[in-house]
C-alpha cells in the first residue's frame, strides 16, 4: 500500500468568496474539512482539479 495523496495546501489560506474557495490550494471548504476521511481516489480526483492552481 502506498502513501495517501497529499495535501495540496500551501498555509496561505484565505476563502474567495466568489468561488467559494481556498485563495491558496483551490480546494472548497467542504474538501478541506473532509480531505483526512477521502480514499485516495477522492483526493486524486481533486488534485487533478486543482493542479496549476495560482494562489492569489
Amino acid at each position: 500500500m502506498g502513501s495517501p495523496v497529499p495535501s495540496p495546501c500551501r498555509d496561505l489560506c484565505a476563502l474567495d468568496a466568489a468561488r467559494q474557495t481556498c485563495t491558496g490550494c483551490g480546494r472548497t471548504m467542504d474538501e478541506i474539512a473532509r480531505w483526512s476521511g477521502m480514499t485516495d481516489a477522492e483526493r486524486t480526483a481533486i488534485m487533478a482539479r486543482v493542479r496549476g492552481f495560482r494562489p492569489r
